[in-house]
């Protein structure tokens, strides 16, 4: 009986101006959980998709079980008992969880689904991997992390012995996380294999027995658990040492008050008040980082800073004026750059180039365009070169579409063109969000040279490890409010944690 439920061997990828995947050959045994670990664009996606038989190798062997095989479609994977959960879901709203899972393997006749034993059987399923979803409910009607519960029932009900997790946490608000993993750890239990591909070395080391790191397409090495820790992993993935701590930062007193919110007000559609006479400071030279549970009014404050909402009442003043009543441009044009939290759906055209994606919102400038309207391609290339060396966004050529490149190059290219129009008020929200550490690394940086270089910086993020290393300052909100704000280089999570919950407990104020 063969000891490994996967080996691959010699795997190479490659597409037109890059090699994916080269020479890529490891194992994973039976039963247990393996990661998958490397940056943004180092090759994983890709060798999973081979595995899953979306995508053929060049050249390679892929042995299952014992048993080479060769996938030409996922049908083939699927027949092999492999199945994946993708990072984004393959769902469809207004169908039944039960009708979502049997889709193509629909039990009774070709005239009629026996519905009764589909939502028997897929019921079971949930039960026993104790799931906990009522498979009757639409999916429209479930969160996120349900959704990617019924992920798994769909592979578990075509009788996959071998899961393929791409990124699963990317999707999870920070507090459901470990009730993720507890979920591998149970289908580990149950005799399943896991490959799990991830960039957050803290979940890596926790539910994993075995990690294999790949960089630039290249499988760097194994390594057992136990025998290695997050430095040795981090060193692997990006080829340097990373310091994850509090970030290194001039030593500079904060300036004047470029942004001021004073008794902010909103009530959303449904007629629920959001934002509950908020007040907050932001000065040059310093980064001010918001802490809080998701759903106490960040976003909603992030909206009417950016104009996309309009307040009940307040004000939120920039450099003294207030931008109420200014459209989204206008205040652009004063000094407000702009890091989206969706940088696919908010920051960036994905089938325009590197190059065109790089001036988005600024095109209408002098620097590159005659009278607002005739564009200057070579003053846009030129600036495109420079941002793609000094922001180290790794592509073919700045003529590729910005949806051909991997996510943390598609947000090296956010952040490089909003630091690159001179702002005098960076905002971003969740600028790291699904990205590995060395791309968040680079994007941390940025926020400190720009507060380093007297600009200022609000920082919203889930993160509070983020929050704790970038900030200056630590604004709390909790249900439409700042309840405390405190000084980032003496705080610590078990304060910050009863604050965001709104207790007053262990706070520094």
């Amino acid at each position: 009986m063969a000891e490994y439920a996967i080996e691959l061997k010699g795997i190479t990828k490659r597409f037109p101006g890059v090699v994916a995947n080269n020479n890529i050959t490891f194992s994973v045994r039976k039963g247990e959980i393996h990661a998958l670990a490397g940056e943004n664009g180092a090759g994983k996606s890709t060798l999973m998709n081979i595995l899953f038989g979306l995508l053929v190798p060049d050249e390679g062997q892929i042995i299952i079980n014992g048993k080479e095989e060769k996938f030409s479609s996922p049908r083939d994977s699927n027949r092999a008992g492999i199945g994946m959960v993708h990072q984004h879901f393959m769902l469809i709203p207004k169908l039944s969880v039960m009708e979502n899972v049997i889709i193509g393997q629909e039990p009774g006749t070709s005239l009629k689904i026996d519905r009764k034993k589909a939502v028997e059987e897929v019921q079971a399923i949930s039960d026993k991997y104790e799931l906990n979803i009522d498979v009757t409910k639409k999916v429209g009607e479930l969160s996120v992390p349900e959704q990617q519960r019924v992920e798994i029932i769909k592979v578990l009900y075509r009788q996959a012995d071998i899961l393929i997790f791409d990124e699963p946490t990317a999707v999870l608000p920070p507090h459901l996380i470990d009730e993720f993993c507890d979920i591998l750890l149970s289908l580990k239990e149950k005799g399943k294999t896991i490959i799990f591909i991830s960039h957050k070395l803290a979940e890596v080391m926790k539910v994993s027995d075995h990690v294999t790191v790949i960089r630039r397409g290249e499988v760097i090495g194994t390594r057992a658990i136990c025998d290695t820790s997050i430095d040795e992993i981090t060193r692997m993935m990006v080829g340097h040492s990373v310091d994850t701590g509090r970030k290194s930062r001039a030593d500079i007193k904060p300036g004047k008050e470029v942004l001021s919110i004073k008794d902010l007000h909103y009530t959303n559609v449904e007629g629920n008040e959001k934002l509950k006479g908020l007040d907050l400071s932001v000065h040059e030279g310093e980064i001010v980082g918001i802490a809080g549970v998701d759903g106490n009014g960040q976003e909603e404050m992030e909206k009417c800073i950016l104009g996309l909402f309009k307040p009940d009442s307040g004000q939120i003043l920039f450099n003294g004026e207030d931008m109420i009543g200014h459209t989204v441009k206008e205040r652009r044009d004063m000094g407000l750059g702009y890091v989206a939290e969706d940088r696919q759906k908010e920051s960036l055209v994905l089938q325009y180039s590197v190059a065109y994606n790089l001036i988005l919102g600024q095109h209408y400038l002098p620097a590159y365009s005659k009278h607002g309207f005739w564009l200057k391609k070579d003053a846009i290339n030129e600036n495109a070169e420079k941002l793609a060396k000094d922001y180290d966004i790794r592509l073919a050529n700045i003529q590729v579409a910005a949806g051909t490149l991997s996510g943390g190059n598609q947000q090296k290219i956010v952040i490089a063109r909003e630091a690159n129009n001179d702002p005098k008020l960076y905002v971003a929200i969740q600028p790291t969000r699904g990205l590995d550490i060395g791309a968040s690394d680079s994007v941390q940086d940025t926020l400190i040279r720009l507060r380093n270089e007297n600009k200022a910086v609000l920082l919203i993020s889930m993160e509070l490890d983020e929050i704790l290393a970038v900030s200056d300052k630590i604004a709390v909100i909790f249900d439409g409010k700042i309840v405390a704000v405190v000084d980032a280089a003496t705080a610590d999570k078990e304060s910050l944690g009863y604050l965001m919950l709104g207790s007053k407990k262990g706070g520094n104020e």
